[in-house]
C-alpha cells in the first residue's frame, strides 16, 4: 500500500494528504487479519495495454516452413519420381510394340502382334486364325520381344 501511496505521491503534481487513519480498537488475544485499507479510485495500477506495441515476434519463416518441405522431398524421391519413370517406361514400351511382340491386353488376354495398324491401333492374333484389333492403350505389358514375322508376299 505504501508503494501505491509513493507512486502517487511522485505523480501528482500536490502532495494529497494522508488519510486520518481511526483509533485502533482494543485488541482482542487473538490477532485478526488487517483488512485492506480501501484503494482511492485514482490509484489504479492496472492500465490499458499500449495500442502502438508491436506485437511479439513471430518465428522465423523458415523454421515454420522447413517441416513442410522436408515432407514434400520424401513424398516425391519415394513416391512421385519413380512413378513417373514406371510412366515414362510404360509409354515408351506401348510406343515401340512392333509385330511378334507377346502383349498382355488390360482385359487379360494374351496375344501376338501380327500387324500395326497406326499409330493407336495394333492387330492381335489371340488364337490360331483368330485376330483382334487393339487400341495400344489397351495394353497393359509387353511380355517377349519377338522377331518380326516375315511377310508371306515378301518371300514368294
Amino acid at each position: 500500500m505504501k508503494l501505491i501511496q509513493i507512486a502517487q505521491a511522485q505523480t501528482d503534481p500536490a502532495p494529497a494528504p494522508a488519510p486520518p487513519t481511526p483509533p485502533a480498537p482494543p485488541a482482542p488475544a487473538a490477532p485478526a487479519p488487517a483488512a485492506p485499507p480501501p484503494v482511492p479510485p485514482t490509484a489504479t495500477v492496472q492500465s490499458a495495454p499500449d495500442a502502438a506495441a508491436p506485437p511479439p515476434p513471430a518465428p522465423d519463416m523458415l523454421t515454420q516452413l522447413a517441416p513442410l518441405l522436408f515432407i514434400t522431398l520424401i513424398v516425391y524421391f519415394i513416391v512421385l519420381r519413380p512413378q513417373n519413370r514406371r510412366a515414362k517406361e510404360q509409354k515408351e514400351a506401348l510406343k515401340n510394340v512392333r509385330r511378334g511382340d507377346t502383349i498382355v491386353t488390360s482385359g487379360g488376354l494374351v496375344g501376338k502382334i501380327t500387324k500395326t495398324i497406326d499409330d493407336a491401333e495394333v492387330e492381335v492374333e489371340i488364337a490360331q486364325n483368330v485376330r483382334v484389333r487393339v487400341l495400344r492403350q489397351a495394353i497393359s505389358d509387353v511380355r517377349a520381344k519377338g522377331e518380326p514375322v516375315k511377310d508371306q508376299a515378301g518371300a514368294r
